[in-house]
């Protein structure tokens, strides 16, 4: 298979878990967002780099935002929002976290590929993207990527369209969102 077949197959397959997703999941996690007064992230490895690229797109919208395991994360609770990504459905840290939040009052939404596992019947919303992660990767071979990265491409460009969702919800410019970027590159 050439590069450019197994570039075909990895793109198609990302369009197939955001077809079967969109427009849907995107309303289940922009609704939450948009009521809370404050928003904390977490996610182990990889899906964890996702959710730091989506605490950074949120906070260009002009959110209060954090990335947990911050010093400068503040804690949360009533009124506020944590999004946790559990890909395979549990992570013992994502598990402690989410009883943490809700103990304090907070909303709980998790971002998952299986969404009837543990982590995901303890929260108030999932957005399930349905793809093949490192924990399945074994059993549901059905991505030319290795492990999870089929779940992991998939949740930026996910995260990318609710950006888009959004900012145009909020009525901003790309200019706006821009002004919020950092200067000290």
């Amino acid at each position: 298979m050439s590069w450019q077949d197994k570039a075909a197959q990895a793109l198609s397959e990302v369009q197939g878990v955001l077809n079967s997703a969109l427009p849907d999941q995107i309303e289940t996690m922009a609704t939450p967002i948009q009521k809370a007064n404050r928003i904390a992230v977490y996610g182990v490895g990889r899906e964890g780099l996702m959710m730091k690229s989506l605490a950074m797109r949120l906070f260009h919208l002009g959110h209060d935002v954090h990335v947990v395991g911050d010093m400068t994360t503040p804690p949360i609770g009533s009124g506020d929002l944590l999004i946790i990504s559990a890909g395979p459905g549990h992570f013992s840290t994502v598990a402690g976290l989410v009883g943490v939040a809700k103990q304090d009052g907070a909303t709980t939404l998790c971002v998952t590929a299986e969404p009837e596992a543990a982590v995901p019947q303890t929260v108030d919303h999932v957005v399930h993207l349905a793809a093949q992660t490192m924990a399945n990767d074994r059993t549901m071979t059905t991505s030319i990527l290795p492990m999870g990265s089929l779940f992991e491409a998939t949740q930026f460009l996910f995260f990318e369209l609710l950006i888009l969702h959004l900012r145009d919800a909020m009525g901003l410019s790309p200019d706006q969102m821009r002004a919020n970027h950092t200067n000290l590159e």
